[in-house]
């Protein structure tokens, strides 16, 4: 009992903190580097340790990853940091149809902008951010010099990574009927979250689609996905200018994934006609 009235003690100092921090101006920048859990499935039960070793050297890329996040009061830039294949010495030119571009939110104006590119085609994606809604509880750790808070949430999987595609994603897009013709609802899908902020950067902000919370979001975790801040930077002494991407065709969040669902049914036709 004395450990909650404490952390919730903790918790109530902290925000009062960051209130006379919030009446400042200031800007910083935070850096993640993500790390994803690879599943094969049954095909790589196949495989030998060897080979999976193999495959998961080739799948680097793709599976850890660094990020910066500019941020000041109202206003944050995500961009990943691309790196060289070590195989190849090329980017994932593959891979890069499906990642996430750079994202643009402001978290006063609800307001999402983010440059895609897909199969050479430059989109500029403008929606409302992803609504969260977060159960923050007391439990407390500490991530590098921040005393960070835990929250929870359940979010839609396909609205959080809109930009990105399955072909599990195209069947529940596809109409099915039951028996009698009836039409078949598809089981909505959901992601839990775990996130934990500080509000020692009083800022709403947090990397990927993910913001809401009364601190930096400096850890999140999504399926099999874990972004963690390596180092925050506050009042840097080169002035940071967070603009939003500009280039491309406008086009929503539901319009894009669509427009991504589409042109790949026509790559796996064409594909089968191919093969006939």
């Amino acid at each position: 009992m004395k450990s909650i009235f404490y952390k919730l003690g903790l918790l109530s100092f902290l925000i009062t903190f960051s209130f006379q921090l919030e009446a400042q101006e200031f800007q910083g920048k935070a850096y993640y580097f993500s790390k994803s859990r690879m599943d094969l499935g049954r095909w790589g039960a196949r495989l030998s340790e060897a080979q999976k070793k193999q495959v998961a050297s080739r799948m680097k890329n793709r599976l850890e990853k660094t990020y910066v996040l500019t941020f000041n009061k109202t206003e944050s830039f995500f961009k990943e940091d691309e790196k060289l294949d070590a195989m190849s010495g090329a980017t994932d030119s593959w891979g890069k149809n499906f990642a996430q571009g750079d994202q643009y939110k402001n978290v006063k104006d609800n307001q999402l902008v983010q440059s895609q590119e897909f199969y050479g085609k430059k989109f500029l994606v403008k929606d409302k951010l992803q609504k969260i809604d977060w159960k923050m509880g007391s439990e407390t750790k500490q991530i590098g010099n921040y005393t960070c808070f835990k929250a929870m949430a359940l979010i839609p999987s396909d609205e959080l990574s809109w930009y990105n595609f399955s072909w599990d994603m195209m069947r529940r897009n596809t109409p099915q009927t039951d028996s009698t013709g009836a039409e078949i609802i598809p089981e909505i899908k959901m992601t839990q979250i775990e996130a934990w902020y500080t509000v020692q950067v009083p800022v709403s902000h947090g990397p990927s689609e993910f913001w809401g919370l009364p601190g930096l979001i400096l850890e999140v975790s999504a399926d099999d996905t874990t972004m963690l801040c390596s180092k925050i930077v506050i009042n840097p002494k080169e002035t940071i200018e967070i603009l939003a991407p500009k280039k491309g065709e406008e086009i929503n969040k539901e319009d894009y994934q669509a427009t991504v669902i589409e042109k790949m049914q026509d790559f796996r036709n064409n594909r089968g006609r191919r093969r006939g």
